[in-house]
């Protein structure tokens, strides 16, 4: 068996938080292809990396699928000496994904039977409110009682303010963006006040997960992480400040009681070494489309139990993201939960053969080989863009 195409898929989808996925196709000879998925957060990301792909698929072309590790190595050796975090192990996350998902169609098994077999039976969920919808208290608490009464256990959310009046416009640019690492007294006060709400809503048994994107510096970072915990229990504080600097990071760890979450930003096992030598993190978050692929996640969760760290993967794009990211916890006993953007997931139904099942806030694996989803390739070809 051959590789005969690598084929980048952007579309417009409104099941898209950004408003655009990303998917890949990888074809072989045998007439056997694969799906992975690589959407990230900006249009501009998204451009970039159809052009990177095109450029890797002439490169692997007439090379054996099943080499999955050697091609992981072809590909991200390639870049080294430009940077192969990025852009670079992103486009080995989607390609990785593909060809685990051809190895498993080909063997009659689904990944997850590939990787040393389940050790549970169903995939716990972490999700999210949609806080477009927070127009009221009445809102707030309407949106989180559909969360707890869908089954789930665990939300997250980012309280600061970035949409309100108040806000100038360039802050508004800048939402999930780092510019001066600020926040106001009053943003402050009414991120405490959102989260006093929820938790007053959740009850004592839902776990609160805090999403700060990264956005603080040092000194913001623990005032606000304080400010919160007085607020309500929270259960977990992610990413303080900017991915650069561990040393901001520990800084934050020291000063606060939450727990800390990282790595939905960390590329490949050597970004994640570091920060369990250092004891930065609580919880470690990689995404499968960001960090390496199928291969590098399964890596990088055993590099975490030897620390006796839970795996929490970040999966909020596509249906493949999330599904992805759960083969790999089928087998991983360190896992805490999978994320998933909203707690219902009919959205995605559109874009793939068989829907994803998240009853009672846990997601439900077919045993079909590969994946165990096909994309919807009508829905495809009416959506993609340019």
């Amino acid at each position: 068996m051959k590789i005969t195409s690598i084929r980048p898929w952007l579309i417009e989808s409104r099941a898209s938080y950004w408003g655009e996925f990303l998917f890949i196709e990888v074809t072989t000879d045998e007439g056997v292809s694969g799906w992975g998925e690589i959407t990230t957060t900006t249009k501009l990301a998204n451009r970039a990396l159809c052009a990177i792909l095109r450029q890797i698929g002439m490169a692997i072309v007439g090379e054996d699928p099943v080499r999955i590790e050697y091609l992981w190595h072809k590909i991200f050796r390639s870049f080294t000496y430009m940077g192969s975090r990025g852009a670079a192990v992103e486009c080995v996350s989607a390609i990785d994904i593909a060809l685990w998902d051809i190895r498993g169609k080909v063997l009659g098994k689904p990944i997850y039977e590939l990787l040393g077999g389940p050790v549970r039976d169903e995939i716990a969920l972490y999700t999210h409110p949609d806080q477009r919808k927070f127009t009221s208290k009445e809102s707030v608490v309407r949106e989180i009682m559909d969360i707890v009464e869908s089954g789930h256990t665990a939300l997250k959310f980012d309280p600061f303010p970035q949409q309100g009046p108040h806000v100038n416009s360039q802050a508004r640019e800048q939402r999930n963006g780092y510019l001066d690492g600020s926040m106001t007294r009053r943003d402050e006060r009414e991120a405490a006040e959102l989260t006093a709400l929820i938790r007053a809503t959740t009850g004592p048994d839902i776990e609160i997960l805090i999403d700060a994107h990264g956005r603080f510096d040092v000194p913001t970072a623990i005032r606000l992480c304080r400010s919160l915990e007085e607020a309500g229990q929270i259960d977990w504080f992610e990413e303080p400040v900017p991915p650069e600097s561990l040393n901001a990071l520990k800084q934050v760890r020291d000063k606060v009681s939450a727990p800390i979450s990282w790595g939905e930003r960390g590329h490949t096992k050597w970004d994640f070494v570091p920060v369990l030598e250092n004891k930065l993190a609580d919880y470690i978050m990689p995404d499968v489309t960001w960090t390496g692929g199928i291969t590098e996640l399964k890596k990088i969760s055993a590099l975490c139990e030897a620390y006796y760290i839970p795996v929490s993967p970040h999966d909020a794009a596509g249906p493949i993201n999330i599904v992805a990211g759960a083969q790999v916890m089928m087998t991983v006993p360190n896992f805490y939960k999978l994320e998933t953007s909203e707690w219902d997931l009919r959205k995605y139904d559109m874009l793939i053969d068989i829907p994803l099942d998240n009853s009672n806030g846990s997601l439900k694996l077919n045993k079909t080989p590969g994946l165990g989803i096909e994309l919807n390739r009508d829905f495809l070809e009416a959506n993609q863009v340019g």
